[in-house]
């Protein structure tokens, strides 16, 4: 699966903020299920995944922001 990123979430949103993981280092997880929840100054956004695997590594804690494209997680 990879390194999880945050995606582009809308014209103009250029990062965003972690609010919650739903998930932690060594957690399985299966496609679809969500990962983290981001927050903008427009929305709140959940990230799922895009297959199946365990979580190897989060980069981002709760709390900090994040730019488009900066890898949030990996997940293998």
């Amino acid at each position: 699966m990879g390194k999880i990123t945050l995606p582009e979430l809308g014209e103009g949103i250029t990062k965003a903020t972690v609010a919650c993981w739903h998930v932690k280092t060594g957690d399985t997880v299966k496609k679809d299920d969500d990962l983290v929840e981001l927050v903008t100054d427009k929305a709140t956004f959940n990230v799922p995944a895009d297959g199946d695997g365990t979580v190897k590594e989060i980069y981002v804690e709760e709390g900090k922001e994040a730019d488009v494209g900066s890898v949030l997680a990996v997940i293998e």
